[in-house]
């Protein structure tokens, strides 16, 4: 499952067809499921109908347009971009522990973030509020800036360190990250570092209408820019050299898709907040469903079981439960930290790879 070799082959197009399939099945019942289900339950059919766009009630309208549409749309979106995220960045540094948040890059993207916020808390005026949309791309530009720069960081640590040590300086400079976090907050007022607060507790709920408009849009055209980078991945799989034997500008290549993963998890961070273990369970789950190293086969799926992921992650979280809140990171982690430590140990064997 963990192989990151060259291994073409791939499941039959029929069984790859049937996975395709079943993951399809599986994010339209989790999206009409996030509709249907929470504190107050809405029929199918009236849930059916508000997306055919039939009068189903007011109560009804608004809490599937207000509430629950916004937040099944960006954990589809979000998931599948954690996903796509997960396995450009194994494939990268080719070590299948590698994840947005375990290599701290969720982290540098909040600095940034953070760095933003405090700008506008200095310079007065409600800057990210006063300007809208502007104020939301700002955001998201700035927790790009943060993951590329952590991103930059580690490609250069890369051809020095082994992938355990890599790790390690990854999570180390995302602590760093968290620290530096803190002091920033320091010089905001105690409203911003509320409203700060409640962005960087990971939900898929936060995200307005407003802000959809840009991360949708925007992890798209990072999956697509992800899907032109299929041949080159596949060729850097059978190493640098090779692939630089056969034209391809290697460090060109490195450059945009280190630029890529960190555009997707910006963007996700931004509006989403530190989602974790997300992308190193799709990518995970996704390789061993087709027990296969070809991106052209891995990147369609990662992307579906990203949002299955994300779908059924916030779907937990949002039930009615009676008693507690879950929250995003603690249902995830229930499921990341087991498939984390499953591939660790898998890595120790003397069969594994």
């Amino acid at each position: 499952m963990t192989n990151f070799t060259a291994d073409y082959h791939a499941p039959s197009n029929r069984r790859a067809g049937w996975i395709y399939a079943a993951l399809v099945v599986c994010v339209a019942l989790l999206f009409v499921a996030e509709l249907s289900i929470g504190a107050v339950a809405v029929p199918l059919n009236a849930v059916l109908g508000a997306l055919l766009g039939q009068e189903v009630g007011e109560v009804w309208q608004n809490i599937l347009f207000d509430f629950r549409l916004p937040r099944a749309l960006n954990a589809l979106c979000s998931g599948a971009a954690l996903g796509a995220a997960g396995l450009l960045l194994q494939t990268l540094f080719r070590n299948p522990l590698a994840d947005p948040f375990v290599l701290g890059i969720v982290h540098s993207a909040r600095l940034g973030a953070a760095v933003l916020v405090t700008f506008a808390g200095v310079a007065g005026n409600a800057l990210l509020i006063r300007f809208g949309v502007l104020g939301d791309v700002g955001l998201a530009l700035a927790s790009v800036a943060g993951s590329t720069l952590l991103l930059s960081l580690l490609a250069a640590l890369s051809s020095r360190l082994n992938t355990i040590t890599l790790l390690i300086c990854g999570l180390m400079l995302g602590y760093l990250a968290v620290g530096l976090i803190s002091v920033l907050m320091h010089f905001i007022d105690e409203n911003q570092a509320r409203a700060f607060k409640a962005w960087d507790d990971a939900s898929f709920a936060g995200a307005t209408v407003d802000q959809l408009r840009l991360l949708i849009p925007g992890v798209g055209l990072g999956l697509l820019a992800m899907a032109v980078l299929v041949k080159p991945l596949n060729a850097l799989l059978l190493g640098e050299r090779y692939a630089a034997s056969m034209g391809m500008p290697v460090q060109r290549v490195r450059r945009f898709a280190l630029f890529v993963a960190a555009w997707l998890c910006g963007l996700v961070t931004a509006f989403c907040g530190p989602v974790a273990f997300l992308g190193i369970v799709a990518a995970q789950v996704t390789r061993g469903m087709f027990s296969s190293a070809d991106h052209r086969v891995l990147l369609p799926g990662v992307i579906l079981t990203g949002a299955v992921l994300g779908l059924a992650a916030d779907l937990v979280t949002h039930l009615p439960w009676s008693r507690h809140v879950l929250h995003l990171n603690a249902v995830i982690g229930l499921v990341g930290a087991p498939v984390a430590l499953y591939v660790l140990l898998r890595r120790q064997r003397p069969d594994g790879s």
